[in-house]
């Protein structure tokens, strides 16, 4: 890895940027490596990824894991798959679940770590503040973006969030487990393999 990566990883493990506003502090939780092939762009930690440091470790992890098809492992190995949420702390908690991820780290890293990841052959777009980032449909709800996956082209899924407070939004959906959860382990595979 070069100096300047270093460099950048360090400082966004350091960053104070919302610090006043996050009311459990700041801890930066991210996964990065440039020779990752599948970017997770998710939204921001929860309370226990907060109080773990490790991306995903919760029950919306395990189920993303079963949805890609792919262990622990593999999910945890950063050179085969970076995890860059839109906020990189926890934001807190609201009357719904927890807060919108805060959006000084997408101003100040965003484009900065993704330009340090040249090798990304599949993005995965979790929840709407990531695919409202990402991709220009800004106008579509997340049910019409999750919906509409196969137009984003073949290097790009959105999703929904992957917690078990969106069991209900799956029930609803089931078009989503029975036409993308397969695509999606598909794609899973052929961006891992060398």
């Amino acid at each position: 890895m070069s100096k300047q990566f270093s460099q950048l990883v360090t400082a966004v493990r350091q960053c104070r940027l919302c610090e006043a506003s996050l009311p459990h502090g700041p801890r930066p939780v991210v996964q990065i490596d440039p020779q990752a092939r599948i970017l997770i762009a998710g939204q921001a930690p929860g309370r226990r990824v907060h109080e773990s440091g490790v991306p995903f470790d919760d029950p919306s992890g395990d189920r993303l894991r079963d949805w890609m098809g792919i262990s622990k492992d593999t999910f945890y190995d950063a050179g085969k798959i970076a995890i860059l949420p839109m906020g990189f702390c926890f934001p807190g908690t609201g009357k719904s679940g927890d807060l919108p991820p805060r959006p000084e780290c997408a101003k100040e890293w965003r484009q900065q770590l993704l330009d340090v990841l040249p090798r990304i052959r599949l993005t995965l777009l979790i929840g709407q503040f990531a695919q409202r980032w990402h991709l220009d449909d800004k106008d579509k709800n997340l049910t019409e973006t999750v919906r509409a996956w196969r137009s984003y082209g073949p290097a790009v899924i959105p999703l929904p969030h992957p917690s078990p407070r969106n069991n209900i939004w799956l029930k609803k959906n089931p078009w989503f487990a029975k036409s993308l959860l397969p695509r999606l382990e598909k794609m899973t595979r052929n961006a891992l393999d060398d």
